[in-house]
């Protein structure tokens, strides 16, 4: 009996379960929308708080795609796999159309899915409403129009990107065109980037991607536009204009005190091309597990683990295309033109190797000391960088001992 009253003792005595209290997240993006589904589906009660009126705010219903060459597996069976149901369209392509700085064209294929195509925004279908229908599902709370300057209690933050490492200027449009999906890389269209055009279902995306010179992103936009006329055809109905950032690095820890940093609030983004949001919902799972599990300090291993060999290749491939130029991107495609299967060749150019370890340190230095853009001249500029950097001005969550920094 007394063993019994002394068990019995110890049990109301035990500290409540940590998923008996709530975890609060900071942005509805995917990463914060995956790491509230984790913790939802584990009995946990998740809260996340939106600044914006609704989810997927930042985007216009433009494409965009999840990635599907950096592991053997297919991406949609690992986010199943870790309870994120693909209840958004997914249209896996397996073609695409590479044009070099000269115009030479190429048809690339792949017999697996190269990567899914995703609409970004807040209709019914995107990935941002779907994350958000299956979190709510779940039992997570959403917040919206909710804007938290700090997580006392501490939390995860999924804001977004805190600095500008890219930008992406375009517009989403009706067309009549085919399906299909092209790329050019040409420091003439996108400097140190890549320009691309989706279409799908009647509904089209074109943008440049520049890693440099962002002031002048209208000339590189027209040069785009009229580039995809000449060698496509493309016809362009109710183009609408967007524009957002990219922020892409390798963090000594995704921890401050009691805050779990996801997504582009974390750097996790591929840092060669920008695609970013198979990082994102990992690294919101990874996050929303090790909360939990009651062991925060279990978050800075686990992601490092997935996700730290892919984020240093991707830091070395950014270093080499960012200095072989117009001829280095010429070689790339006639490389990549030769293969039998582009998935097979994009995962070997974003696999860890020996070569690419010994040049990390001096990528990572590079990276580091580049100077950042310079202001713009111009008062009141609404260029995406101006814009971005505007927006972003008090926006980080504090909580504990950090404050307003990005890891």
């Amino acid at each position: 009996m007394r063993r019994r009253a002394r068990a019995e003792l110890a049990r109301a005595l035990r500290p409540s379960s940590p998923l008996s209290d709530a975890i609060h997240i900071s942005g509805a993006g995917p990463a914060g929308l995956a790491a509230a589904i984790t913790i939802a589906r584990a009995g946990g009660r998740a809260v996340v708080h939106e600044r914006q009126t609704g989810v997927g705010m930042r985007f216009h219903g433009d494409y965009q795609g999840i990635e599907n060459w950096t592991r053997d597996g297919d991406v949609l069976e690992e986010l199943a796999g870790i309870g994120i149901e693909p209840t958004f369209d997914a249209a896996p392509f397996r073609e695409l159309v590479l044009f070099g700085p000269k115009g030479r064209q190429r048809s690339v294929r792949s017999s697996t899915p190269l990567f899914y195509l995703v609409k970004r925004g807040k209709e019914p279908g995107t990935l941002d409403a779907s994350l958000a229908e299956q979190a709510v599902r779940l039992g997570a709370e959403l917040r919206l129009s909710d804007r938290v300057r700090t997580l006392e209690d501490g939390g995860i933050v999924a804001e977004g990107p805190r600095s500008t490492d890219a930008i992406a200027v375009g517009y989403v449009f009706e067309t009549s065109a085919a399906d299909g999906a092209y790329g050019v890389v040409s420091d003439e269209l996108a400097p140190k980037g890549y320009a691309y055009l989706i279409v799908h279902a009647g509904r089209g995306t074109l943008a440049t991607v520049l890693f440099e010179d962002f002031h002048s992103e209208r000339t590189y936009l027209e040069r785009t536009v009229e580039f995809y006329k000449s060698h496509v055809g493309i016809p362009m109905t109710g183009a609408r204009r967007f524009g957002g950032r990219a922020n892409a690095h390798l963090p000594g820890r995704a921890t401050r005190g009691k805050l779990l940093y996801v997504g582009e609030a974390a750097g996790f983004q591929d840092a060669l091309w920008g695609f970013g949001m198979r990082y994102a919902m990992l690294s919101g799972h990874l996050a929303g597990r090790a909360l939990v599990d009651a062991s925060p300090a279990a978050y800075d291993s686990a992601w490092e683990a997935r996700l730290g060999g892919l984020l240093k290749t991707s830091i070395v491939n950014r270093y080499v295309v960012s200095h072989i130029g117009n001829f280095g991107y010429s070689v790339a495609l006639a490389l990549a033109g030769r293969s039998s299967d582009l998935r097979s060749w994009l995962h070997r150019l974003y696999a860890p190797s020996w070569w690419k370890r010994r040049l990390f340190p001096l990528a990572q230095r590079w990276a580091r000391l580049k100077p950042p853009p310079a202001a713009c001249v111009l008062e009141g500029c609404t260029c995406t960088w101006c814009r971005c950097q505007h927006d972003s001005v008090g926006d980080s969550v504090s909580g504990g001992a950090f404050h307003a920094e990005t890891p």
